[in-house]
């Protein structure tokens, strides 16, 4: 192999750190850091990044991974097969079969989508690099390839680059219409730059072109946007019922499990969940969304238990602060301490995220409003608004300046955060509490008695902060 491939394929595959090595550097991070030992949070991300992945290159030295890859995995570079079986065997075969076969363009395309997919799942940030040098690879070996271009796509809208998403999916649909990874990349980036007419037409279109799992969930998820629910549901039970193994039953069990977390229907879930993991009993997301429904359902010792599994694999801002509101809500001795750790990581999983080129503003006005610097949450929250304006930034920017004394101003966000349907006791018991501080009890009373009805666990310490407010407002009428 000439040296320069050499360098290009060593540099598509460190070793992936374990889950247990990448908590533990997240916490090493988060606690130096916390000491103020001077550290500059960008430039130390950089070293911890080389902790998340173990400092290790595997090309061309570990044999052992090179074994187990499964026999003629290493041939299959359908992105679509290989990003529904098991990532970490088709990513060891892939970087067998690119150390053997350099010119592939299709292996490495689909080499850097399972990187992006891996990514999205263990929550290592890291990967999106390598991602990224394994697409580029495969555009310099085939020039404007839909396959690159579509995992281009992919890697963009997972670093929160709608705007480049979208283009690098329209790109590849010119060269390939039915493309079903940049179809579906088209439908997230509209989505998340708050196009929803457009993403309904999109998926409308790629329902035509390429109907399965990945566009009949998307497909769902426009609807709900809008306040259709019962499409939303139909679609999910067909998308379960049409999958065609483990990981589509996972994948679609658990939309549908959130779907109805989400509308307060806890032991409807729990089935959807248990089903999701009795095809993979792996599948974080399925794990996380059993334990936010077991917390609303009153099972917090078992929310909890089942939170630390999924933060001790994955440590992603979303389950982090969730297991830290519950410490907080339990408050036994040392609970407080336990969960100004989980707030901390996600200090240093964003940062690690910021240096890996992941626009992480969302997450962090999310986060900070509720358990850090106000005024970072708000910064974080304007710069987001500016890069797109959907539902979630628009209740983001509303939370940020209410928490920053400012609910006057929130309170038109608030109302455009529910304007489309979509219903989220989340933004719903946010706009009730803007509501109650700009003096408007009467729309507080509604929107605080609405959060409670659609979905009274919705949260361990907001749904107990909703119940408080309300009480306040019916007292004073």
């Amino acid at each position: 192999m000439p040296r320069a491939t050499e360098a290009t394929a060593a540099a598509a595959a460190p070793r992936a750190a374990s889950p247990a090595e990448r908590v533990d550097a997240l916490r090493r991070f988060a606690a130096a850091v916390r000491r103020g030992r001077g550290l500059h949070v960008a430039s130390c991300a950089v070293l911890l990044a080389v902790a998340m992945t173990a400092g290790a290159v595997a090309v061309g030295g570990d044999e052992q991974d090179a074994a187990r890859a499964l026999p003629g995995v290493s041939r299959a570079v359908n992105a679509d097969v290989l990003v529904r079986g098991d990532l970490d065997t088709a990513i060891r075969s892939l970087q067998e079969h690119v150390r053997r076969q350099p010119r592939d363009s299709g292996a490495w395309a689909t080499l850097g989508l399972a990187q992006v997919e891996r990514a999205r799942t263990d929550g290592d940030p890291s990967r999106y690099d390598q991602a990224e040098r394994a697409l580029a690879r495969s555009l310099a070996l085939r020039p404007g390839n839909d396959q690159g271009l579509a995992g281009q796509a992919a890697l963009a809208a997972a670093r929160h680059d709608f705007a480049a998403a979208l283009d690098h999916a329209d790109r590849a649909l010119e060269r390939n219409p039915y493309s079903e990874r940049a179809l579906c990349s088209r439908i997230d980036a509209l989505v998340e730059l708050g196009r929803y007419a457009e993403a309904a037409e999109a998926a409308t279109l790629a329902d035509r072109r390429r109907p399965g799992v990945p566009v009949f969930t998307r497909y769902a998820y426009v609807h709900e946007l809008r306040g259709d629910v019962r499409t939303a549901r139909r679609v999910l039970h067909q998308a379960v019922a049409s999958a065609a193994g483990p990981a589509d039953v996972a994948y679609v069990a658990t939309a549908l499990g959130n779907l109805e977390r989400g509308q307060g229907r806890y032991g409807t879930a729990l089935r959807h969940y248990a089903r999701a993991l009795a095809a993979d009993d792996t599948y974080l997301p399925a794990l996380e969304g059993r334990a936010r429904a077991q917390a609303a359902d009153g099972d917090r010792a078992g929310a909890i238990v089942t939170l630390e599994q999924v933060v001790a694999r994955s440590p992603l801002p979303g389950p982090l602060v969730a297991l830290g509101e519950l410490y907080e809500d339990r408050d036994a001795p040392g609970d407080r301490a336990k969960a100004r750790e989980q707030y901390a990581l996600v200090d240093a999983w964003t940062a690690l995220a910021r240096a890996g080129g992941v626009d992480v503003d969302l997450d962090t006005a999310l986060a900070a409003a509720d358990h850090g610097d106000t005024a970072e949450a708000l910064r974080a929250a304007r710069a987001e608004w500016g890069r797109r304006r959907t539902v979630h930034t628009a209740d983001a920017l509303a939370w940020a300046l209410h928490r920053a004394g400012r609910s006057a101003e929130a309170l038109p966000y608030a109302r455009r955060a529910t304007a489309t349907g979509y219903r989220d006791a989340t933004f719903l018991y946010h706009r009730g509490l803007i509501e109650k501080a700009a003096g408007r009890d009467r729309a507080a009373r509604a929107s605080l008695t609405a959060a409670l009805q659609l979905n009274p666990g919705f949260s361990p310490l907001g749904a107990r902060a909703a119940r408080a407010a309300l009480k306040d407002v019916e007292a004073a009428r």
